[in-house]
C-alpha cells in the first residue's frame, strides 16, 4: 500500500506539472486564429471584394509569421535550459538576445512588406478591386508584424520560465482589444479594410509592449544589460535557422498537397481545405502538450536530470496517444455528417467523408509526432529536426506523385491523398522523431 502511494505520487506530480503548462498554452494558442476570425467577421460585412482582399493578405502574412515561429521555439528552450541549470543571469541574457532578434527581423520584414506589398499581391492575379484591398491590409499590418514577432519571442521567454498563464492573459486582453479597435476603426472612423489591419496592429504592438516590459524587468532584476551581444544574436540566429528550415519543410508538404488536391477538381479542393482545417484545429490541443514538452524538457536537461526528462517524455507520449485515440474515434463517428457544418454541396460532402476517416485513423500517430517534436525542440535538437524534415519530404514525394499520376478523382482520389499525407508523411515524421527519441543523442545535459 505504501509503495503504491509512493509510486502514484511522482505520477500525479508529473501530470500536474504537464497540465499546469499545457492547459493555459492551449487557450493562448487559439489567440491568433481568433484574431483572424474577428477580422474576417468584421470585414465580411463590408463586401465580398473586401473579404477576398483580406483572404489574400492574410495568406501572405500567415506564411511570413509561420516561418518566424522559431523565435518562440528557439528562445523558450534556451531560457528553460539555463533556468534548470540555475543560471538565471544567462537565462535572461538569452531572453534579451531573442527579443532583439525578433525586433530586428520584424523591422526588416515590415520594411520589405511595406515596399513590396503591391508586387506580392500582384502575383496572385486578383482583380484590381480585390488587389487594392489586399494591399491596404498588408501595408497597415506591417507595424503589427513587428509586434507579432516580439510576441513570439516574449512568449518563448515566459514558456522557458515555466509560465504559460501570463501569455494566456495577454492573449485574451489582446483579442478583446483587437475586436474593439477594429469595430472603431472600420465602422466608427470608416477606414474599411485598412482600419481592420490598423486595429490588429495596435493590439499586437500593445501585447508586444507588455512582453518587453516583463522581460526588461526580469533582466534588471538579474543585473543583465539591455544591449545584446553579437555572440548571443548569432547563437539565436543559428538555432533559428535550423528551426526555420524545419518549419519550411512542413509548409512545403502542406503546399504540395494542396497542389495535388487542386488538380482533382474544385469539390475535392474545397473538401481538402475543410479536412485541413479540422486537422489544424485538432493540432491545437496536441501543440499545447508540445509546448509543455519544450519548457519542461529544456529545464530538466539544463538541470542534468536525464531520468526526469525520460519520465516526462514517456508520460506525454502516452497522453498524446490516448488523446489521439479519443479524438480519432469521435471524428470517425461524425465524419459522415461533418460536411453539413460547412457547406450544403453534395460533392464536397462525398469527398470530405473519406478524408476525415483517414484523418481519424491517423490521430494517434499525429499525437506522437506533435509531442516528440516538442520534446526535441525543448532539447535544442534543431539541426536534427531540420534534416529529418527534409528526409520526410523525400519519403512523401513518391506517394504524392503516385496519387497525382493515378488520375483517381472524386472521393476516392481525396481519400488516397489523405492516406498519403496522414498515413505516409505523418508516419514518416513519427518514425524519424521516434527513432531519435529512443537514442541518447538528443539528451545533452547542462546549461549549453
Amino acid at each position: 500500500m505504501i509503495r503504491s502511494r509512493l509510486a502514484a505520487g511522482p505520477r500525479a506530480s508529473t501530470a500536474r506539472e504537464i497540465l499546469r503548462l499545457a492547459v493555459p498554452a492551449f487557450f493562448a494558442l487559439i489567440a491568433e486564429p481568433l484574431f483572424l476570425l474577428a477580422d474576417s467577421a468584421i470585414v465580411g460585412h463590408l463586401g465580398v471584394e473586401q473579404l477576398a482582399g483580406l483572404g489574400l493578405a492574410t495568406t501572405v502574412l500567415q506564411t511570413a509569421v509561420g516561418l518566424m515561429v522559431f523565435l518562440a521555439y528557439g528562445t523558450g528552450p534556451a531560457v528553460a535550459r539555463f533556468l534548470g541549470a540555475g543560471r538565471m543571469g544567462h537565462a535572461m541574457s538569452a531572453a534579451r538576445d531573442g527579443v532583439w532578434l525578433a525586433l530586428l527581423l520584424g523591422l526588416l520584414l515590415a520594411a520589405l512588406g511595406w515596399a513590396f506589398a503591391p508586387a506580392t499581391v500582384g502575383t496572385f492575379g486578383a482583380v484590381p478591386a480585390v488587389a487594392a484591398h489586399a494591399v491596404d491590409y498588408l501595408v497597415w499590418s506591417m507595424p503589427g508584424l513587428v509586434g507579432m514577432l516580439l510576441v513570439f519571442a516574449g512568449t518563448g521567454v515566459l514558456r522557458g520560465l515555466q509560465d504559460t498563464r501570463t501569455p494566456l492573459v495577454v492573449a485574451a486582453a489582446g483579442f478583446t482589444g483587437n475586436i474593439l479597435l477594429n469595430l472603431l476603426f472600420v465602422y466608427g472612423f470608416g477606414w474599411g479594410v485598412a482600419g481592420s489591419a490598423a486595429g490588429t496592429s495596435v493590439a499586437q504592438l500593445a501585447m508586444a509592449g507588455v512582453y518587453v516590459a516583463i522581460v526588461v524587468r526580469r533582466m534588471r532584476h538579474e543585473g543583465v544589460g539591455l544591449t545584446p551581444t553579437g555572440r548571443g544574436l548569432a547563437a539565436a540566429a543559428r538555432v533559428g535557422s535550423w528551426l526555420m528550415l524545419r518549419t519550411l519543410s512542413l509548409r512545403a508538404a502542406i503546399l504540395v498537397t494542396v497542389v495535388v488536391a487542386t488538380a482533382q477538381g474544385s469539390a475535392n479542393l474545397a473538401a481538402h481545405q475543410l479536412a485541413m482545417t479540422v486537422f489544424s484545429f485538432l493540432a491545437f490541443a496536441l501543440d499545447a502538450l508540445a509546448i509543455a514538452a519544450q519548457a519542461l524538457i529544456g529545464k530538466e536537461l539544463g538541470a542534468s536530470n536525464a531520468a526526469r526528462a525520460r519520465e516526462l517524455t514517456a508520460t506525454m507520449v502516452r497522453w498524446s496517444i490516448g488523446f489521439g485515440t479519443l479524438t480519432g474515434g469521435l471524428l470517425a463517428l461524425v465524419a459522415p455528417w461533418a460536411g453539413w457544418l460547412f457547406t450544403t454541396d453534395a460533392g464536397v460532402h462525398a469527398a470530405l467523408t473519406p478524408a476525415l476517416l483517414v484523418l481519424a485513423l491517423s490521430q494517434p500517430v499525429c499525437g506522437v509526432v506533435f509531442v516528440l517534436d516538442g520534446v526535441l525542440i525543448g532539447a535544442g535538437d534543431a539541426r536534427y529536426l531540420a534534416l529529418a524534415g527534409l528526409l520526410n519530404l523525400v519519403v512523401y514525394a513518391p506517394l504524392l506523385i503516385w496519387v497525382a499520376a493515378s488520375g483517381v478523382g472524386g472521393p476516392a482520389g481525396l481519400g488516397w491523398l489523405w492516406a498519403a499525407f496522414a498515413g505516409g508523411y505523418m508516419l514518416a515524421r513519427a518514425a524519424t522523431l521516434g527513432w531519435r527519441a529512443r537514442t541518447d543523442a538528443w539528451m545533452v545535459l547542462g546549461a549549453h
